[in-house]
């Protein structure tokens, strides 16, 4: 058509049904809805979506259904939007060790790891953080990935959990609103590894369930020392099978044998800014010194009959069993202690996948775990390019296996001879076992298709209290400024009263301090909730990490400032009080060349003051000479060093000729300050190091949140 019959700004007849279909596929005005402007949610087909809150599953606490088209479609498309680093999960590091039983569970799994005591089965595990990218910080305030790959003589199983035992959503389908909502801000891209911003704290608000998840991530589990000093979890209710196929329910959980320790925010803050890696730094030297991490595997056993009698539904994700109602069994430890030979090759190419269970192991219908079972498989293959990942040595089973699998993309083995295929005739291949091979449960499903969130799932504040009243007066204080500090950054105002809303059902105290600290000037009504939150649920000691601290200063690092002209003996009696304890000392001096001691002794220093400021360190020790310190204060860093470990309740040790360095940095000396007057008094030091902080003096120091 010319332009004489179609003027330049006049569309041609397909360019128009081009331009409609574009806005109605856009929002336009096709599905309209009561919701007035709100157009109707439709697949990516174009067919209108009536339930987008829950997949669809044989009964409300049913198994969700392969036919649910819509979470497939979604689940789909949200496991291929990165190309090639995780969706989620992208920061991770990783290393190699081993899983020892200590006693046959025979009678609850014939699950093959767990039938002889003191065998020893190799795992690989990576640690990771879920919102950053690869090339984000460590330290963010966020869940850890907490993923053990045991390769066991019966196949691999993969326990893929998080450091926090409950979860965000209830339902699978919701995985992809989640992530959106947490991931940058799509029309700005940003913030990278935060949860501080207008989408987060919109999505949560109007997800009611999160809202015992969102007191956990507030809380200093989102922030951990270490990966070595923090809890994992399997989330989910698993079954265990015996050889009669008779059924346990099982939740398992990691503990660290050097036990729990997180940071304070503003020292998060500033470790993000000296060393980006300090967790990976933290897991390589440990391994690298031979202090090898360890933790003890426990589970928690139970029966229907607990099921169907405890408070809440054992399928609810959002949902923990507490440990004085069902107290952890140990039954195996897991000692790291090997690094990989290559990054890429082994951390960043595992292929972790929930549905990798070995016979004796088996899925409960947690509609979560159904959708991470469906989910997890779609990702790898989108993320490692082919469906032969399972060729790479690092998710290749390490015990005999025989399968007809062949030919795609990057086939390093392939069936060889001229069978591939079973049955056959020809005598020749592997054949399935019914003895041997995995079972899953019998269990029975009712009910009709639907998509329905059972009312088992409903009570969202519960515990959700229970959590924020076992903490400690610190830890609650804690909480206060984190959801004070990320609501901050959230620019409308309804969100931000929308958050202490829900709040005000899980502590009142807790929402009133939040909402002054906010500026609001009238508390906003308490959110709808489906069941009345209960108040009589009890404290739960296990849920507090200062409740659960170490009982030794084994693994720690302390931060030694030193000056020329000290006693090199002093040096010597710290690092023999420290080895003694299964501690760390790192020398931090003027210049990374080190100090000359007061005998001419060259004393090499492991950090420069300007790389090494006191929040790399548990504890620190001030060691200088008269003159040193005198050089020292007008040191901006070295007045900061001193400044921040006191400000983060740090323990000091120090000699007299320290004064003036503290005068100069405005430090007052209290309890927690250790007066060294020769070698022999750091072993009290390092004793009373133990605690870890000193958190009276926190209420004398105004950090931010």
């Amino acid at each position: 058509m010319d332009k004489k019959t179609n003027p330049g700004n006049v569309p041609s007849e397909t360019a128009r049904i081009h331009d409609q279909s574009v806005a109605r596929g856009q929002g336009g005005e096709l599905h309209q809805t009561a919701q007035g402007d709100m157009p109707t949610l439709t697949t990516a087909q174009g067919t209108p979506v009536a339930d987008d809150q829950n997949t669809l599953r044989q009964g409300a606490r049913g198994p969700a259904l392969l036919e649910d088209s819509h979470f497939r479609e979604k689940i789909f498309h949200f496991d291929h939007e990165r190309i090639p680093e995780r969706v989620v999960h992208a920061r991770g590091y990783g290393a190699h060790g081993y899983f020892e039983t200590y006693e046959s569970l025979a009678q609850y799994t014939r699950a093959d790891i767990f039938q002889r005591a003191g065998e020893k089965t190799p795992v690989f595990v990576r640690f990771s953080t879920v919102a950053g990218s690869k090339g984000s910080f460590d330290l963010a305030r966020d869940v850890r990935g907490f993923a053990v790959k045991f390769y066991t003589r019966e196949g691999n199983w993969d326990l893929v959990g998080n450091n926090i035992p409950v979860f965000f959503i209830q339902d699978a389908i919701k995985f992809p609103d989640l992530v959106h909502a947490a991931k940058p801000e799509p029309d700005r891209a940003f913030p990278q590894a935060q949860t501080a911003h207008d989408n987060f704290w919109d999505f949560i608000s109007l997800t009611p369930e999160s809202m015992h998840m969102i007191m956990w991530i507030m809380s200093d589990r989102a922030i951990p020392r270490s990966f070595r000093f923090m809890e994992g979890f399997g989330v989910h209710s698993f079954r265990f099978l015996n050889d009669k196929d008779e059924s346990t329910f099982v939740k398992f959980i990691w503990k660290p044998k050097l036990g729990m320790q997180s940071v304070l925010w503003n020292e998060a803050v500033k470790i993000n800014g000296a060393d980006p890696d300090f967790h990976r730094r933290d897991l390589w030297d440990a391994i690298q010194s031979g202090n090898y991490p360890e933790w003890e595997l426990c589970v928690q056993l139970f029966d229907q009959d607990f099921a169907d009698k405890f408070d809440f539904d054992v399928l609810d994700a959002t949902k923990i069993i507490p440990e004085e109602v069902l107290p952890p069994i140990p039954v195996g430890r897991m000692v790291l202690d090997r690094l990989p030979d290559n990054f890429f090759a082994e951390t960043e190419q595992v292929a972790f996948m929930t549905q990798n269970v070995p016979p004796g192991i088996d899925f409960s219908n947690d509609p979560l775990l159904q959708g991470r079972n469906f989910s997890y498989l779609d990702t790898q293959l989108k993320r490692l390019g082919s469906p032969n990942f399972t060729h790479l040595p690092i998710n290749a089973p390490k015990c005999p296996f025989h399968h007809f699998q062949q030919d795609g993309h990057m086939a390093m083995r392939n069936p060889r001879g001229r069978v591939n295929y079973e049955p056959n005739s020809w005598g020749e291949g592997p054949r399935e076992d019914p003895r041997k091979g995995f079972r899953s449960y019998p269990a029975t499903a009712d009910g009709p298709k639907v998509r329905l969130r059972p009312e088992s799932f409903a009570d969202h504040y519960s515990q959700a209290r229970q959590f924020y009243i076992s903490q400690t007066p610190v830890e609650q204080t804690h909480i206060a400024m984190a959801l004070t500090f990320e609501l901050s950054k959230v620019e409308t105002p309804a969100i931000r009263e929308r958050m202490v809303s829900h709040l005000l059902n899980i502590d009142q105290d807790l929402a009133r301090t939040v909402a002054t600290k906010l500026g609001l000037r009238d508390l906003p009504q308490p959110a709808d909730a489906a069941v009345a939150p209960r108040t009589d649920l009890p404290a739960s000691d296990a849920l507090s990490i200062i409740l659960n601290g170490p009982d030794s200063f084994a693994g720690r690092k302390i931060g030694v400032l030193v000056s020329d002209g000290i006693e090199a003996a002093l040096l010597q009696g710290l690092e023999q009080a420290a080895m003694a304890e299964g501690a760390m000392v790192e020398i931090v001096a003027p210049r990374v060349g080190g100090v000359e001691a007061a005998d001419g002794t060259l004393i090499p220093a492991k950090q420069m003051i300007d790389g090494g400021p006191s929040v790399l360190y548990d504890a620190v020790a001030i060691i200088v000479s008269p003159e040193g310190a005198a050089e020292l204060e007008q040191e901006a860093t070295a007045r900061d060093f001193v400044a921040d470990a006191f400000a983060h309740c740090k323990f000091i040790a120090h000699v007299d000729a320290a004064a003036p360095l503290f005068a100069k940095a405005g430090v007052k000396p209290d309890e927690g300050f250790v007066s060294i007057g020769g070698p022999d008094d750091f072993a009290g030091f390092v004793k009373t190091c133990r605690q870890l902080r000193l958190w009276p003096r926190e209420s004398k120091v105004k950090l931010p949140a």
